[in-house]
């Protein structure tokens, strides 16, 4: 398991959304990129990345967005065009990692130094529609339940094209950033469910709660 490219945002025009500016257009970058900790909304973890709707992207629950080159090679088959890495506005390519079986608060260490905790899935929206130009592009990615998986950042640190990628804390429940999806999108039966994982979002709690009719449960988080 290791990344294959770590993805930063160029600038990019965005008519497909109220604000007129994306960083959707995630290219690779050679060296090191520091990653740290984010404070709030609007920020994002790597340094010379940034999100320009600050009011929906960024925060420390989608400081780092990880997407499987597998599969993007599933998508590019299926589309019939070449997907270049970084194109579904990932931070960070992985190989060899289960990125939509990854469970919620189960925790990566990327290269020597980074930790990383997955959060939550990537929802698609208009302007992820607009920057791939595929018809129908919002109902067949959530239909496909291949989201990806926003990331916290832990512990601080470098991290560059090639690094390893090892596994350090799996929680013992079974919320996996698929089943998270399946609950938001399609199949909100399942909501009752992704209650099971402490280090889901706040949002994604109350919304869970909201469901089911319990209380929230407080967490602790170390």
């Amino acid at each position: 398991m290791k990344l294959l490219s770590v993805n930063v945002g160029q600038p990019r025009p965005s008519p497909w959304a109220s604000v007129k500016v994306t960083g959707i257009d995630k290219r690779s970058v050679d060296g090191p990129v520091m990653v740290t900790p984010v404070p709030a909304k609007g920020i994002v973890g790597l340094a010379g990345d940034r999100v320009y709707d600050v009011r929906h992207h960024g925060g420390p629950d989608q400081a780092v967005y990880a997407y499987a080159r597998e599969d993007l090679d599933l998508w590019a088959a299926e589309l019939d065009r070449p997907l270049a890495s970084g194109v579904f506005g990932e931070n960070l390519t992985t190989v060899g990692l289960d990125v939509n079986g990854a469970l919620i608060g189960e925790r990566w260490r990327v290269g020597p130094e980074v930790i990383l905790e997955v959060c939550q899935p990537r929802v698609p929206c208009r302007t992820f529609a607009g920057w791939l130009k595929e018809t129908g592009w919002v109902k067949r990615f959530t239909q496909a339940a291949r989201p990806g998986a926003y990331l916290r950042v832990i512990q601080a640190g470098e991290i560059r094209a090639g690094d390893p990628v090892d596994i350090v804390h799996r929680p013992e429940h079974d919320v996996s950033i698929e089943v998270v999806f399946r609950a938001m999108t399609l199949e909100r039966e399942l909501l009752p469910r992704i209650l099971a994982a402490d280090a889901l979002p706040d949002h994604l709690r109350k919304l869970a709660t909201r469901r089911t009719g319990k209380k929230p449960v407080m967490i602790t988080k170390g």
